[in-house]
């Protein structure tokens, strides 16, 4: 897939239209995880432009050890390209709400992008491999760190079986954060993943808005 941003011509079969004047919510969330979860994956699945991609060929000769080949490569060996920016697509909820995606580079030499990517972030999508539970620290412990909510999403690589009560303990997720299974290349299971999200922000925002009002009428 090339890395045109523009969006699918008039008559293409899945065409769409151009943002409508009334757009007045811009919802931003970005898809964060390690290396070959599967963000860019989720991101073109999901997306109804064609998405932005910053793909590049990795370097598996001698020249490129210590940069792109990474010392644990288990079930990544088909893998032969790596995000070096960001993912950017896009999804209309409605005639007034868009929401934005951003997949996140995995590797860490790029992990200084992450900064920039959450700012004016809603949530996140943590996605995770279950054969490399350990890759997703990182991006939990930066998206603790700004305070950004985020639900974690399971890509199904067809690895060994982890009870979902195995898999929050190993991450050592709160009890309130949801936790689904996903496969990153089927639409339906990604905007799922997305609808998830969207609901679990919902919900926070009404408690929080709950808790004020109790504060108020308090004081």
């Amino acid at each position: 897939m090339d890395s045109a941003t523009s969006e699918r011509p008039t008559g293409h079969p899945l065409a769409v239209p151009a943002l409508a004047r009334t757009i007045d919510n811009a919802l931003k969330i970005v898809i964060v995880g390690g290396f070959g979860v599967g963000k860019t994956t989720m991101v073109r699945s999901v997306s109804e432009i064609r998405p932005l991609n910053t793909e590049e060929t990795m370097s598996m000769s001698r020249a490129g050890e210590g940069v792109d080949v990474l010392p644990d490569l288990e079930g990544l060996r088909r893998k032969n390209s790596t995000t070096v920016a960001f993912d950017f697509g896009r999804i209309s909820l409605d005639e007034r709400s868009v929401l934005y995606l951003f997949g996140a580079p995995g590797q860490e030499r790029f992990w200084f992008l992450w900064e920039r990517l959450f700012a004016g972030t809603l949530g996140a999508v943590v996605l995770v491999d279950t054969r490399r539970l350990p890759d997703a620290w990182y991006a939990l412990d930066r998206l603790e760190h700004h305070g950004t909510p985020f639900i974690v999403a399971c890509n199904d690589f067809g690895g060994p079986f982890h009870a979902v009560d195995q898999i929050r303990t190993a991450l050592a997720l709160a009890p309130d954060v949801p936790l689904v299974e996903c496969d990153a290349r089927d639409r339906s299971s990604s905007k799922y993943v997305l609808i998830t999200l969207v609901q679990y922000l919902y919900e926070l925002a009404s408690k929080r808005a709950a808790e004020k009002e109790a504060e108020g009428a308090a004081s």
